[in-house]
């Protein structure tokens, strides 16, 4: 064997047993019996999980852009060195076509910002990963790079419910059902935007322009319109629907409600709505809390927990879209357009750790299962990642359940310079995070190399 890990609490999706694993040419050789190798660890007290598979993440395309550049400020580097950190082991990023931020002409190709994205993720990432391509201007020529698309191993696009997509709505219908054609699965953000914009200048009309209405002009009934739409499109095509970081109650409620039989409808949430919630909004310095959809109210988040462990809930992916402190908090921003996102990645796995696995509110399987074993599953790279097995990737986050850590803006690797969680103690961190049978990070240092990261050639998105 290259690496032995010895006497772990190996917790799956399915399973608990304590066991030594054996790592051999980057895969899982062998669990249980006898073994040696050059370097062992001792993971006795520990849990040994598969690494967190986070399928939404938003890096930037271009590294070491500088304080000027204005856009979000993690790219590939910066961003899977955080998730490593964290117990992550495979992310997944959203590729926008650069020169089109959704009101413009348009911009790349599907398979040029894809090329464009790969080149740039496998000089700086130290994780694997795969790619989504946003689809903003569903043209006749953008549907026609599907099958290349599914060629080159990419199974997914990203649509938002904001932009164009009143305005073009049969094209949409028709990219999303040529996904479904071509084996993806269609990632959908849930909003519904005439009535947000409708609200927002209202506000700002009436004086009411600060960070205290915020959720008032994005409410959780637009939210859940728009989330009816998509399930809705998704059964008069038969593709299957993913919506990303679901928020509220009045939206879990419709997409638990409404599909029928055989329709395929996943749903994600993120840490922001499970860890805050709308009175965070009465605090200073309050915008940094801004996301879209925003935060909820309390019921929304209890509805959110029992959906995560009742199985309504298939996901938890960070949406990590950080901006530096001066961005976030712009004095010149208002309701109508705040930043939304904030780093996540490296937090991720241990607040819902803390805050889940801890409390009993979920058990150490589904918090597995939630950000590691689905994901893989939904977007097509299961058995290869997302769990441990023999044969799978040995990709690996040696968990110490008593690791305690007060989280610190300054000491994450995100370039964000804070955190939405700031001074909170947190029990529950990787000690090793471990990446195609290569320690990465070593007692909670980064030791993993820039640039070592590969692309996953995923499989078509097979339903649950």
């Amino acid at each position: 064997m290259d690496l032995v890990i010895r006497g772990g609490n190996v917790i799956t999706a399915e399973s608990n047993y304590t066991a030594d694993i054996g790592v051999r040419g980057g895969v899982i050789a062998q669990i249980g019996g006898t073994m040696d190798a050059p370097r062992e660890i001792d993971a006795s007290g520990k849990l040994v999980i598969p690494g967190g598979v986070d399928v939404h993440v938003h890096f930037e395309p271009d590294e070491g852009l500088g304080p000027d550049w204005g856009g979000m400020v993690d790219g590939y580097y910066s961003g899977s060195a955080g998730a490593a950190i964290g117990g992550i082991t495979t992310f997944g990023n959203m590729v926008a076509p650069l020169g089109d931020e959704g009101e413009g002409d348009g911009g790349e190709g599907l398979m040029e910002m894809l090329e464009r994205a790969e080149k740039c993720a496998l000089t700086n990432s130290v994780l694997d990963f795969t790619l989504h391509p946003i689809i903003y201007h569903p043209t006749p020529d953008i549907i026609a790079e599907m099958p290349k698309m599914a060629e080159a191993g990419y199974y997914s696009i990203k649509i938002f419910t904001l932009f164009q997509f009143d305005r073009r709505i049969k094209d949409f219908i028709q990219a999303i059902d040529a996904a479904r054609q071509h084996g993806m699965i269609t990632m959908m953000h849930c909003e519904d935007q005439p009535i947000n914009g409708y609200l927002a200048r209202r506000l700002i009309g009436e004086g009411k322009s600060g960070i205290q209405y915020y959720n008032d002009s994005r409410p959780d009934y637009a939210e859940a319109i728009a989330t009816a739409r998509a399930i809705a499109i998704g059964r008069a095509t038969g593709a299957s629907i993913y919506v990303v970081h679901l928020s509220s109650k009045a939206a879990l409620e419709v997409a638990r409600r409404n599909p029928v039989e055989g329709q395929r409808v996943y749903v994600e949430t993120r840490p922001l709505y499970l860890h805050l919630d709308v009175r965070n909004y009465n605090e200073p310095n309050a915008e940094k809390y801004t996301g879209w959809p925003p935060l909820r109210a309390p019921e929304d988040v209890e509805a959110l927990w029992h959906g995560v462990n009742a199985g309504n809930i298939h996901t938890v992916c960070s949406d990590h879209a950080p901006w530096n402190w001066d961005q976030k908090l712009n004095p010149k921003l208002n309701v109508g357009n705040f930043l939304p996102g904030m780093a996540n990645l490296e937090t991720m796995l241990p607040m819902l750790y803390d805050d889940g696995v801890r409390t009993g509110r979920i058990t150490a399987n589904k918090w597995v299962d939630l950000v590691a074993t689905t994901p893989a599953k939904l977007f097509g790279m299961f058995p290869q990642k997302g769990t441990i097995a023999v044969g799978s990737d040995a990709d690996l986050a040696v968990w110490d359940p008593d690791r305690k850590r007060t989280i610190r803006g300054e000491e994450m690797a995100s370039n964000a310079g804070f955190d939405i969680y700031e001074g909170k103690e947190v029990r529950g961190w990787p000690e090793y995070t471990i990446s195609r049978g290569e320690i990465i990070v070593d007692k909670g240092e980064l030791v993993g190399s820039r640039g070592r990261g590969l692309r996953v050639k995923r499989g078509p998105h097979q339903p649950l």
